[in-house]
């Protein structure tokens, strides 16, 4: 028998060991071939001025993929060779040289590397149209390409992924030469002490990642520490104490926690309670290191696509916010369809010079009776009345963290005229664009005042997002500097779409690749664990703990594992999703609500395969 049959052989006996890991790397390499399909992708040409930007969200999202893959591969092969390390020791023990077991290990490598990268490219080349419609319907397009095939993606996986694979193999290969034979034989028994608790450790972590929260919570405006740190380095700094922190939890106040469980007598000497609480005390140490990454690696995760999804998911409110009419602009009507016209308004208004203590600007002034009536077409309920010398202020903009509110105050002209603002409204009846921070005086006040006129074109239709060809066929019947300040409702919101899609698109399938990595790095590390306990279980079973019995103490024993740095995680983003919400004045609750249930959702799927499997190797030992 030749060393690669024999190869093969091992793979298809461990087959449902490597199956995880073969998943993952396929769907590791079905994300990184698309991305790079889609960077050289033809068809996005068609999407105009956004098809470089995607090219290049592509190319840097690829790099990030490919970074992580390659601390994935590196993690996962370390657990493989631990439990090859035995079988690696019989072979030694029957004659064979070392290096044909090398050989041996590095063919078997090398087959899976190749299985997955076959399999990754078939699947993605199949893959990438559906890819491609969910990128274009997610930024608002209606342009689908054709499934095409491009020999840059495949000759860009292929060399990268072969080299990764070529690395991992070789890894294999040196395993052999860097233990003694006795000590592959035991390999599985060298355990951990019982750790101590350490109570200054347990204090330190605590306070670490409570003073990480408390910063993430902070007003990036007015906090002193925001302050102190800079906006660039306080992010670093509470990435760096919540990481600190973490590790600490797991390591120190984890130790607290079972501890106290396993002395806990009421509940500890029920069923098999305390066993689990001792296995988990026992491995705590072992495992602090690896459940710190993965609660990291989940916060990451987490934070980075809820916020994504919670801009995405109120794209539509902010273009609104900022511009309550479909079209606006300065100038003369022009004609187009009006089809779907609700309103189309001709507005006469004057452009103020504002100097006070706090701003110079330029200011739109704005009738009473012509707020009024757009108030009305745009379903506002309020209605103005305004006294002589008085203003009310609209301001989209304002933002009372940085922003002056006027309210009570007196506005002064160039001219020397003043008005008092009786009011300030953070919605306007006017689009941002053109007009700027709105002044509403009554109409005896506004016919007085001394300013440059400014006639106002003001559109309103229905289904305004879908209004791509008016805002087309407006636009160029204008003159350039008219474009300049031509607000579009259409073209605002697919511009938003067009970034925050395409962003959301990489984030979402970056998000899965990590979310199937982290699960298989506890599913090898579980298993490795479960092969370990075979022997106790047996003896278990021997006197008289049913199966039942076995399998609620496998099951909460997994769930530990898989539970804790999951609340972690989503603890540490709720504090930096906090921070971002703060930061962009959005209510994203309900999509990084949704985000993390979808989240937890996938990798409870994980946990209910690991028990199965954990269960399945105990009960191999009976």
């Amino acid at each position: 028998m030749t060393l690669f049959s024999l190869a093969r052989k091992n793979i298809q006996r461990n087959l449902a060991n490597y199956f995880l890991y073969i998943a993952s790397m396929v769907f590791s390499i079905v994300i990184y071939f698309t991305f790079v399909t889609l960077k050289y992708n033809d068809d996005l040409s068609a999407l105009k001025q956004s098809s470089q930007q995607i090219k290049g969200l592509m190319s840097a999202a690829s790099v990030v993929l490919l970074f992580f893959i390659i601390i994935f591969m590196a993690y996962s092969n370390s657990f493989f060779m631990k439990r090859r390390k035995k079988e690696v020791a019989l072979y030694s023990l029957l004659g064979v040289r070392k290096q044909k077991i090398g050989l041996m290990l590095f063919f078997e490598n090398l087959v899976i590397g190749f299985v997955s990268l076959v399999l990754g490219i078939v699947l993605g080349f199949f893959m990438s149209q559906g890819l491609l419609m969910i990128l274009v319907r997610l930024m608002g397009f209606e342009v689908v390409g054709s499934l095409t095939f491009s020999p840059e993606a495949l000759v860009n996986t292929t060399w990268i992924f072969a080299l990764l694979f070529l690395f991992t193999s070789l890894q294999g290969y040196r395993v052999i030469y860097q233990f003694k034979l006795i000590d592959l034989f035991h390999a599985e028994k060298q355990g951990e002490k019982i750790p101590r608790a350490s109570f200054l450790a347990a204090i330190l972590g605590t306070a670490l990642i409570a003073f990480g929260y408390y910063t993430a919570s902070e007003d990036i405006f007015t906090s002193n520490i925001w302050q102190f740190f800079t906006v660039l380095g306080t992010p670093l700094m509470v990435i760096g104490v919540t990481i600190a922190g973490t590790y600490l939890l797991f390591h120190s106040v984890s130790v607290f926690v079972l501890t106290a469980l396993k002395k806990a007598t009421s509940w500890s000497w029920k069923g098999l309670n305390l066993i689990g609480v001792s296995q988990l005390l026992y491995r705590i140490r072992a495992n602090a290191k690896s459940l710190s990454i993965i609660a990291i690696l989940s916060a990451t995760t987490i934070t980075a696509g809820g916020g994504v999804f919670g801009m995405y998911y109120n794209a539509e409110a902010t273009v609104r916010h900022m511009l309550p009419n479909t079209f606006m602009w300065k100038g003369d009507m022009v004609k187009f369809s009006q089809e779907d016209v609700l309103y189309n308004e001709s507005l006469s208004v004057k452009n103020l010079r504002v100097d006070n203590e706090y701003s110079f600007f330029e200011y739109t002034l704005l009738k009473e009776s012509d707020y009024n009536r757009l108030a009305k077409l745009q379903g506002k309920d309020e209605e103005l009345h305004i006294a002589d010398g008085s203003t009310v202020l609209l301001d989209a903009t304002f933002d009372e963290r940085f922003s002056h509110d006027f309210t009570g105050e007196e506005f002064k002209l160039e001219n020397g005229e003043s008005f008092h603002v009786d009011k300030m409204y953070t919605e306007s009846v006017l689009n941002f664009i053109p007009a700027g921070t709105v002044l509403v005086v009554n109409d005896k006040v506004f016919a007085a005042t001394n300013a440059e006129n400014v006639k106002m074109q003001v559109v309103g239709m229905d289904n305004d997002l879908k209004q791509q060809e008016i805002s087309k066929e407006i636009s160029n019947q204008l003159a350039t500097e008219q474009q300049e300040g031509f607000s579009s409702v259409p073209q605002s919101y697919e511009a938003s779409l067009a970034t925050v899609g395409s962003l959301l698109f990489v984030g979402s399938f970056l998000g899965l690749v990590f979310l199937a990595a982290t699960g298989s790095i506890i599913y090898f590390k579980i298993l490795t664990e479960a092969e370990e306990d075979q022997s106790k279980y047996a003896i278990l079973n021997k006197i008289g703990v049913n199966k039942k019995q076995i399998l609620k103490t496998v099951a909460g024993q997994v769930a530990v594992i898989f539970s804790a740095p999951l609340i972690v995680g989503i603890a540490h983003s709720a504090f930096a999703l906090l921070a971002f919400s703060q930061l962009f004045g959005m209510d994203i609750t309900k999509p990084v609500i949704l985000w993390m249930i979808a989240y937890s959702a996938i990798y409870g799927i994980y946990y209910i395969f690991t028990v199965r499997s954990f269960y399945k190797i105990v009960r191999q030992g009976n």
